[in-house]
C-alpha cells in the first residue's frame, strides 16, 4: 500500500505459509468489505502494540530479563521447551553481542532458569 516497495521482514519460528494479495484489492476489499476493514486495522493495531512493548522492553528493561523473556516466548511459539539455537542468534535477535549474551545465558543457568548445551537451550522454569 501507498504504491511503494514493502519493508517488511518477516522470520517464522514454525513452517508457515503466506498469502499475498495485489495492492489493488486491498484497496477494493477495504471500501467493500467491513469485516475485511476490521481485520486489517485490527492487525495493525496489534502489529503497533507489539511494536511499542518492544520499544518500552528495549528502553526500561534490562538485558537480563529481555534475554530470559525471549526464551520463554521462544518455548511458547515452538512448544517446547528445548530450544535449538545459538547465542549469537539470541545476540544478533537481542541487538546485542555474543559475548554478553553468553554471560547472561550463564547466570540464568546458575539460577536454575535454564540449561545449555550445545546448540541448544533448556528452558527450566517459566
Amino acid at each position: 500500500m501507498g504504491e511503494k516497495q514493502s519493508e517488511i521482514r518477516a522470520v517464522t519460528e514454525t513452517d508457515a505459509e503466506i498469502i499475498m494479495l495485489p495492492v489493488e484489492k486491498m484497496s477494493e476489499w477495504l471500501s467493500k468489505y467491513e469485516t475485511w476493514k476490521s481485520f486489517v486495522f485490527e492487525s495493525y493495531n496489534i502489529r503497533l502494540s507489539e511494536m511499542l512493548e518492544a520499544i518500552d522492553s528495549m528502553a526500561f528493561s534490562n538485558l537480563h530479563d529481555r534475554t530470559f523473556k525471549y526464551l520463554k516466548d521462544l518455548v511458547l511459539v515452538r512448544k517446547d521447551t528445548e530450544i535449538k539455537i545459538t547465542h549469537n542468534e539470541i545476540a544478533q535477535n537481542l541487538y546485542t553481542s555474543r559475548v554478553v549474551i553468553s554471560r547472561i545465558l550463564k547466570q540464568l543457568e546458575k539460577e536454575g532458569k535454564i540449561k545449555l548445551h550445545r546448540s541448544e537451550i533448556e528452558v527450566l522454569s517459566f
